[in-house]
């Protein structure tokens, strides 16, 4: 199953990339499905979220021009904080969202990127800070499908990422809710566009996740682009299998499907 689930196009606000171009990428790499998760982040005055009607609209005007030659999926990418989780169980109820990444890129309504919630605290701190918010959120909000590059603060962490093992506590708390229930991960593979050392998640919490008995994983590369469309997806599920996972997840009005490796 070559499928890539975390992709972005005009309907995100940080990218003016046409869904179809997209589209017309992954038909020639040979992609069975590719989802669009487009970007909502609320009660951030900074972010313009993703048209919902004209998105649903031209999705489905893409999954009937390109029928039976690849497969489309209406995804989304919730930004949620723990203040907004209300606002996204209404929007959820609003649309037939066949897929849901929750991403932590904000607390406090700070967004990371702009280093705002890094401001005047130590390494330790922000770092415990995000994934005390992630954990918060899965403890009281359910309506979404796998966690989205779980450890993306260190993209913006200008002290480097940060050890393991003190923020190992938090992310078991998390993969224990997460397991529970029935809920998932993915892997990232935008790492390298980003110069990053590590996978996204990291190796490390790959293997935590599957030690725990995670089981739900998803490949994404996070494209905003045609040019990364499907960048390092089957080579991340190589990485998978060394790992110890048996396979890959899609999903379809927010019900996983596994597919087993075939390699």
């Amino acid at each position: 199953m070559f499928a890539d689930y975390h992709v972005h196009s005009y309907f995100s606000e940080d990218t003016d990339f046409p869904m179809e171009l997209e589209i017309q990428k992954a038909i020639e790499l040979g992609m069975d499905e590719l989802c669009f998760t487009e970007h909502s982040d609320y009660d951030v005055p900074t972010v313009v979220n993703c048209d919902y009607d004209a998105y649903f609209k031209e999705m489905e005007e893409m999954k009937e021009k390109y029928k039976g030659q690849i497969t489309l999926k209406t995804g989304i990418e919730f930004g949620i904080q723990t203040h907004t989780t209300k606002a996204y169980e209404e929007t959820f109820r609003q649309y037939p969202f066949d897929f849901v990444i929750f991403s932590c890129h904000q607390v406090e309504n700070k967004e990371y990127w702009r280093q705002e919630p890094q401001k005047g605290k130590t390494q330790l701190e922000y770092n415990r800070r995000y994934y005390q918010e992630i954990l918060d959120v899965v403890k009281a909000y359910k309506d979404y499908s796998i966690l989205g590059h779980l450890d993306v603060i260190k993209r913006y962490d200008l002290n480097g990422e940060i050890e393991l093992e003190k923020i190992k506590d938090l992310i078991e708390q998390i993969f224990e809710v997460v397991i529970a229930d029935g809920k998932g991960i993915e892997l990232n593979t935008s790492s390298r566009a980003y110069h990053l050392k590590s996978l996204m998640p990291s190796r490390e919490i790959l293997e935590l996740y599957h030690d725990m008995g995670g089981k739900i994983i998803t490949i994404g590369s996070d494209a905003h682009n045609a040019d990364r469309v499907g960048d390092r997806v089957m080579e991340s599920q190589k990485i998978l299998k060394e790992i110890g996972f048996n396979g890959i997840y899609t999903f379809d009005q927010m019900k996983p499907k596994f597919h087993e490796f075939k390699f």
